[in-house]
């Protein structure tokens, strides 16, 4: 089950045009095959995506479909380079609860 990370930097004055892109983009994230999460933090000045799929091809769907066009289309302008994309595993330790992104 992949858990993805996803950075973006928004342009100086810029944020709120990101968020505004993850507004619309979001729902339709939420309604794909295998979203188990698609959460949207910010500290201010960047923007940070927590993702998980039920399976790598649910994800690789994702990356090439409709929502993620969009998302582009609407962020084009707004940021500071590309996102930094980290595609992980979860490695648990711990309390099985609190280990996991579940």
């Amino acid at each position: 089950m992949p858990v993805v990370v996803a950075v973006l930097t928004p342009l100086d004055g810029h944020t709120q045009n990101v968020l505004d892109a993850f507004e619309v983009a979001a729902p339709l994230v939420h309604a794909e095959r295998g979203c188990e999460l698609y959460a949207v933090h910010t500290d201010g000045t960047r923007v940070v995506v927590v993702e998980r799929w039920t399976e790598l091809a649910d994800l690789q769907a994702h990356s090439a479909g409709a929502a993620i066009a969009e998302l582009n289309r609407l962020n084009a302008g707004h940021l500071d380079g590309q996102p930094e994309v980290l595609v992980t595993e979860n490695v648990p330790f711990g309390d099985p609860r609190k280990g996991t992104i579940a």
